[in-house]
């Protein structure tokens, strides 16, 4: 089912999202949404985080995310140095 609103763009074109949407989406304040310009229209979408695209093994994926980027620091260090 689609649902619409109408929102009215107010000073630097700022929007204000119903709060029912905000609710259903779990946007709260400081939260990023994604635009999508497609031919004439606009798309918000709120992006999933690591976590919960993992779900319930998000705690290992980003354990494993981290791991994996301060292994690349440590090859990327390692050829600087070796560069020196």
């Amino acid at each position: 089912m689609t649902e619409r609103y109408t929102v009215k763009v107010h000073g630097k074109g700022l929007i204000v999202i119903p709060a029912e949407v905000r609710k259903k989406f779990g946007i709260t304040p400081g939260s990023k949404l994604q635009l999508y310009i497609e031919e004439d229209s606009i798309r918000i979408v709120v992006p999933q985080d690591l976590k919960s695209l993992f779900g319930a093994d998000g705690e290992k994926a980003l354990e494993v995310t981290r791991l994996i980027l301060e292994e690349r620091k440590r090859e990327r260090d390692t050829e600087i140095r070796a560069r020196l």
